[in-house]
């Protein structure tokens, strides 16, 4: 696989950007009152409006006014945002490392269930690892751009028209196993990232061997 593989795609939360869910929810729940975020939020595939922010059919402003509309009064959109921040924790300097060490071989992606709110922060998070993501990206396939979200095959098919290379020359690593398997089900050479454990290992291994 090491000679066919020369575009690396990687999910962002969960996989590079580490997450937390419970922390998110006490924040929703603390600094605005917002009790409903319980049905919303999942570690892979929001639901409700959550969902529909990551699929552009909400705009931030108005997700942040739908929130605001069940939240205690005085709480502001920078409230909201603050909360939403609070989902992404950090990132492992070894995978910041990987990423820099692979951007020199390969051509490296992003494919993300993600909204524009989040994005900000994941960029800052890249940033503040050493990660120089507006160089080390071709491209950021983010699903409230493309109005599609995975594990939807329509936003597989999109990259690969828009990347416009071979589907065997392109890794996938997903933190879902319903995502990674509607890749595979398409072409792609896609692997299911177990979070908490080795990415530099299960990459690797995959393209040494």
């Amino acid at each position: 696989m090491k000679k066919m593989i020369d575009t690396i795609v990687f999910d962002l939360g969960g996989v590079l950007i580490d997450l937390d869910m419970e922390v998110c929810k006490e924040h929703f729940i603390s600094l605005l009152g917002y009790t409903k975020i319980s049905e919303l939020l999942d570690p892979c595939h929001q639901r409700g409006i959550y969902s529909d922010l990551e699929e552009g059919i909400l705009s931030p402003d108005a997700f942040r006014a739908e929130v605001l509309k069940d939240s205690r009064p005085g709480c502001t959109p920078a409230d909201v945002d603050r909360c939403m921040y609070s989902f992404l924790t950090g990132m492992d300097p070894d995978k910041a490392a990987l990423l820099n060490e692979l951007g020199s071989r390969y051509r490296l992606c992003l494919l993300t269930n993600n909204n524009d709110i989040s994005m900000g922060r994941s960029h800052d998070v890249l940033e503040s690892c050493g990660v120089d993501w507006k160089h080390l990206f071709y491209r950021e396939f983010v699903s409230s751009h493309m109005k599609l979200l995975k594990p939807d095959p329509r936003i597989y098919n999109s990259m690969l028209a828009q990347l416009g290379t071979e589907v065997s020359r392109i890794l996938f690593v997903d933190d879902s196993v319903e995502n990674v398997d509607v890749a595979r089900s398409l072409g792609i050479n896609a692997l299911y990232y177990q979070v908490g454990t080795s990415l530099r290992k299960l990459v690797e291994g995959v393209l040494e061997g």
